[in-house]
């Protein structure tokens, strides 16, 4: 499609562009382009019990529908009234809806609005995927939601009708071994360029975003979410190429970003740069990755106090080709699982002959403070860990556990300062004089309070 990117979005280059990039687009900060139309709220949050008939959904699409192409949609506070509530929203092409700053979008406590089928949604079920997301969009192009405004999920709060909450359903479905319905924040398929710019997702029933398609770019987001809250992904870009996550704060109860490659499609060419990871489960690739993953970098990342740090994983249900990933100048701090190569994943369905192999993996000017555990899990002698450590500093070895098996490790140039041994483990250590400690002093910043 050729539409000028700046033309609909407003974009325009930056002083300073994303570094050392594998998303293969230029790729500049966002700007918030004109509106088309200006909603004025009429609720005042947080959204009273007596306001939960009061949808705004209707008049947020009809505007969305009737937007001119590269402007926008503004959710605006009026006087005292901060509040939007809606149910499933749809985007459409080089259509930005813009939450302004102190203005929320809740979404709707009511299930039925998110059926995919009629009671689909809101229940425990054996299959899942039974609700719509609050804002989707399929097969469209130069979308965006954007500003400084926030949308609010309610994962917590009990669906109408019922003594349940969104996240409760996720606990059930944990303990009966089956699938919740509980309806994604923002999920967008089949896509291109789609772009988040500087807005506040919270509490979302379950992953916050999810991107499949070519183009996309999250630039200062911020995702907030109880660490006890289950499959709140923070952003999953999942059978997607061209990815850039940048300058993004990310607390969530599940991984803070999970790069997936199943069987819809490979995932390749993303940059995940100057991030601050919180709880959660940390950087993650698969578990999905028989589509295959590559060409992917992290730099200039905080992890800080989560379950995982930087982690891949996949198993013989769902295995395939992860290569070229490198991890550079990346702080990790109070986390159970600092580095964790995955090839046994807890498994999902039988064994389908999907064998995981991880190949050209490298770690660069990683610090790790605190005590944890570093796992390289190769699958067996034919499907081996192929990595490279390159000044990979702990800061102190007593606290860190290592289990390693089926890998071939090259250390150098710079250090590893852990004894590495293990079941069918090769070291080929080639570094040379100590290499400076990365410094983490100024990396680890508390979570912004908005």
């Amino acid at each position: 499609m050729n539409i000028p990117l700046n033309a609909l979005l407003g974009i325009v280059l930056a002083s300073i562009p994303v570094a050392i990039a594998q998303d293969t687009r230029s790729v500049s900060e966002p700007h918030i382009p004109p509106p088309c139309a200006v909603a004025q709220a009429m609720l005042t949050g947080p959204i009273a019990a007596a306001d939960e008939s009061k949808l705004d959904t209707d008049r947020l699409q009809h505007a969305i529908d009737g937007c001119t192409p590269g402007k926008s949609v503004v959710l605006q506070s009026d006087g005292t009234h901060n509040a939007f509530l809606s149910g499933p929203l749809r985007l459409r092409t080089a259509v930005t809806l813009v939450v302004a700053q102190g203005v929320t979008l809740y979404a709707s406590r009511d299930p039925r609005l998110y059926d995919i089928r009629p009671g689909s949604c809101g229940i425990v079920t054996e299959s899942g995927r039974g609700c719509k997301p609050l804002i989707g969009g399929d097969r469209i192009s130069y979308a965006a939601v954007m500003g400084e405004g926030t949308i609010d999920g309610r994962g917590a709060e009990h669906l109408l009708g019922q003594r349940v909450s969104w996240w409760d359903l996720a606990q059930q479905a944990k303990v009966s071994n089956k699938n919740q319905n509980c309806p994604r924040l923002i999920v967008i398929t089949h896509s291109q360029d789609f772009s988040l710019y500087k807005i506040k997702l919270q509490n979302s029933p379950n992953f916050h975003v999810v991107f499949s398609g070519n183009g996309f770019t999250a630039w200062g987001v911020i995702i907030d979410t109880a660490k006890t809250a289950r499959n709140t992904d923070g952003i999953d870009p999942s059978s997607a190429t061209n990815v850039t996550i940048t300058q993004c704060f990310i607390h969530t109860g599940d991984d803070n970003v999970a790069i997936k490659a199943g069987s819809a499609g490979g995932s390749s060419h993303m940059t995940i740069a100057h991030n601050h990871f919180y709880s959660g489960h940390g950087m993650s690739i698969g578990s999905e990755t028989d589509g295959g993953a590559s060409a992917i970098r992290v730099s200039d990342l905080s992890i800080d106090g989560a379950d995982n740090g930087l982690r891949i994983k996949s198993n013989v249900s769902r295995g395939g080709l992860v290569k070229g990933i490198v991890y550079e100048d990346v702080c990790i701090r109070n986390t159970k699982n600092p580095i964790y190569m995955d090839s046994n994943y807890s498994f999902f369905g039988a064994a389908r002959n999907k064998p995981p192999l991880f190949r050209d993996i490298e770690f660069h000017n990683v610090r790790i403070e605190g005590a944890g555990k570093i796992t390289l899990d190769g699958l067996d002698e034919s499907h081996r860990l192929d990595m490279v450590f390159d000044n990979v500093i702990v800061d102190d070895p007593r606290e860190i556990k290592l289990a390693a098996h089926h890998a071939n490790v090259r250390i150098g140039p710079g250090s590893f300062n852990l004894p590495l041994t293990g079941d069918d483990v090769t070291v080929s250590d080639m570094s040379g004089k100590a290499s400076p400690q990365p410094n983490c002093a100024e990396k680890f910043i508390p979570m912004p309070s908005r």
